[in-house]
């Protein structure tokens, strides 16, 4: 079975004036789909055709298959960064995850303190995540394709701090993406749906 290339789960222009729809078109339609048509092309014939992506990524990330990690997370990574960003997205979180973060980070603006702080000291290609952990909430930052799932994480929402995700709307000013996104872009219902889901599992 193949890896399924997904729809943005808005239009194109629906990001603007934050995310461009030039932004869009190039990191959805030409990055993401290349980690999934690399992914399907890598794994045809092979045992992995037969798995979930996530079932692939752990799979590969056991057996250090770095070429097929590395394109079935970020084909992973991409779909859950684009349900991290809302048209309607920015305010606050409520319920049991508002909770969890003023127990975590004292109120929202240490989170985004916080979350802005890893983002921003993040070296090179990579993601920032809120994650749920066994013992509450924690920000993390990883490099390249790592997604925090094969360490057993469970993502609430990403940023993509990689430069094909903001250089054509912000160029250098990866500061400026982090604060639009922070502002303007964070789905809080998405992450408070997966931080609730985590208590089913």
């Amino acid at each position: 079975m193949s890896i399924e290339f997904p729809d943005l789960p808005y239009a194109s222009d629906a990001l603007e004036p934050h995310i461009s729809a030039a932004t869009l078109g190039f990191h959805h339609g030409k990055h993401h789909k290349a980690y999934v048509d690399k992914l399907n092309a890598a794994i045809a014939g092979k045992p992995y055709d037969e798995l979930s992506l996530e079932k692939i990524i752990a799979a590969a990330y056991e057996a250090s298959d770095t070429g097929i990690y590395n394109n079935a997370a970020q084909s992973w990574n991409h779909t859950f960064l684009w349900h991290s960003m809302s048209p309607q997205g920015g305010g606050s979180p409520s319920g049991p995850l508002a909770d969890a973060i003023n127990e975590r980070f004292g109120d929202l603006d240490g989170f985004r303190k916080a979350f802005r702080g890893a983002a921003l000291g993040q070296f090179g290609s990579g993601w920032t995540w809120l994650v749920r952990t066994a013992q509450g909430l924690d920000i993390v930052s990883t490099g390249n394709a790592d997604a925090p799932t094969t360490n057993g994480l469970t993502p609430l929402l990403t940023l993509d701090v990689w430069e094909h995700a903001y250089y054509l709307d912000f160029q250098n000013k990866r500061d400026a993406y982090v604060d639009t996104f922070l502002e303007h872009l964070v789905n809080w219902d998405f992450a408070a749906q997966n931080y609730e889901a985590a208590d089913a599992i």
